[in-house]
């Protein structure tokens, strides 16, 4: 007879339990103040001062069937920092800092372990982008997902003062657009590429062609961005930046540009990375597809006028981010 909640296949001790390694886990990553406020029933954030007219600006995301990877491989604390520097760099882009975060973790069946593992990932991307974790949710869902599977998502929330956010209308003619590159997939494109490699290679198996393990070079983190942004912002030599998430480089920059003007792409100005050329060749796909689809080894289109090439590329090098220039606007 099935007359408890445990029964049903939701464990509320195993819930409670992980609420309070949270905690454990937030001090030991010295991310202060925060664990005060997990299992509280919001979380509190206090906003800075020094703005005069300060405008929230806000992100939600997850990382796809990428937690499918993780999931298989048993490694699972990369999709946590994947989630929170995806966020990240959604908001920055926007000309935002950003200031808290809020998880969402979704189980069959909660497997503390790997939960604490997912958690630890938030917590390392939450401390290398000073933001605070201010509270979350876990759910356990046996109906839902399978025992295994599970899904994360999360949301951040950042600042700006509203003068300072990017315009697009100051996108002109010939502004040129240079690509700062990723390091794989991020987080797009996973159900793509997961139903073709996986019909050809094991996750364990070394791919000459990567110099890699399978696994390892899909779940390579999503970079975060937002030194990169955030020093060329201020600077004053960027008009506007692009993150380049599903869609690829051409769908994503169409949304910073005004709608009367284009996007020219030279795809030969920088060398595709191995995993892409690997999941092309293996499923037989067009090019087309793939820049629909893929970030194809560009994670940020950064716009600026013919004036302030050399200088946004002078500080992307000092702080070693590889770019190329790679079309300009028309």
């Amino acid at each position: 007879m099935i007359n408890t909640y445990r029964k049903a296949g939701v464990n509320i001790e195993a819930s409670d339990l992980f609420k309070e390694n949270i905690k454990s886990i937030l001090k030991h990553g010295k991310i202060n103040g925060s664990e005060k406020y997990i299992g509280n029933f919001g979380g509190i954030y206090e906003l800075p001062s020094g703005y005069k007219n300060p405008v929230l600006i806000a992100s939600t995301d997850g990382v796809g069937t990428k937690v499918k990877i993780a999931a298989a491989s048993g490694i699972h604390n990369t999709v946590g920092e994947d989630l929170v520097n995806h966020c990240v760099n959604d908001i920055a882009v926007c000309g935002a800092i950003p200031l808290f975060f809020l998880d969402y973790l979704a189980f069959g069946r909660l497997n503390i372990n790997t939960a604490n593992e997912i958690i630890k990932g938030i917590i390392t991307a939450c401390r290398k982008n000073n933001v605070r974790l201010i509270g979350g949710e876990t759910a356990e869902m046996p109906d839902l997902y399978r025992s295994k599977d599970y899904d994360i998502a999360g949301t951040v929330v950042g600042i700006a003062e509203k003068k300072n956010i990017p315009d697009k209308s100051n996108v002109k003619r010939n502004d040129v657009l240079i690509g700062v590159c990723s390091n794989g997939l991020h987080t797009n494109g996973y159900s793509l590429a997961r139903k073709v490699l996986l019909k050809k290679y094991k996750l364990d198996e070394y791919i000459p062609e990567l110099r890699n393990v399978l696994y390892k070079e899909l779940l390579r983190i999503h970079k975060s961005y937002l030194k990169a942004i955030t020093m060329c912002y201020r600077k004053g030599l960027v008009k506007i930046i692009s993150h380049i998430t599903g869609g690829g480089i051409v769908l994503n920059t169409k949304r910073v540009i005004p709608d009367n003007l284009k996007i020219s792409i030279n795809w030969d100005s920088w060398k595709i990375p191995a995993i892409f050329r690997l999941i092309q060749k293996t499923g037989k796909i067009d090019d087309k597809e793939m820049r629909r689809v893929f970030n194809l080894g560009i994670g940020l289109v950064m716009i600026c006028s013919g004036d302030n090439i050399t200088k946004v590329q002078k500080i992307l090098k000092s702080i070693n981010e590889k770019n190329y220039i790679i079309g300009e606007i028309y």
